[in-house]
């Protein structure tokens, strides 16, 4: 990621806090829309609860953009978890269209090509890392 996408995260993420609770409610409409073989994966989950994970997650990341050292161990110990939940690799791709349907659609007018942009290259970056991570620890549960 550039300083200039890393900016472009950071500020956009600052509007989407107020929103936190609706987006995380968007983002997983989002996600089981787009993969409803998904919803399985969180049959035993307060979706609330979840929703307050994934807000809490993001703003982690967020806070740590600048500081890769610190951010990456921790995220690939995220990987290393979903893998155990069953997660496979192809729903991260998933998991990032419904990221970015969920900014565009709580951002409005901010959500412009270059926020977009910036936040699938930080989405990237946490993906690969997450997936690699997973494939070390080896395999999950059956999908």
């Amino acid at each position: 990621m550039t300083p200039e996408q890393t900016a472009l995260v950071e500020d956009s993420f600052r509007l989407v806090v107020p929103i936190a609770e609706p987006a995380a409610g968007i983002f997983y409409a989002r996600l089981f829309e787009r993969d409803p073989a998904l919803r399985p994966l969180f049959a035993q989950a307060d979706m609330q609860a979840q929703g307050h994970k994934l807000m809490a997650a993001l703003g982690h990341v967020v806070a740590n953009l600048r500081r890769p050292e610190a951010l990456l161990p921790a995220v690939a110990d995220l990987g290393r978890r979903h893998a155990g939940y069953g997660v496979q690799p192809p729903h991260y791709d998933t998991v990032g269209a419904a990221l970015l349907d969920t900014l565009r659609a709580g951002l409005g007018e901010a959500a412009t090509e270059e926020v977009i942009g910036a936040w699938a290259a930080a989405y990237g970056v946490l993906a690969a890392t997450m997936i690699a991570a997973a494939a070390e620890a080896g395999p999950g549960p059956a999908a």
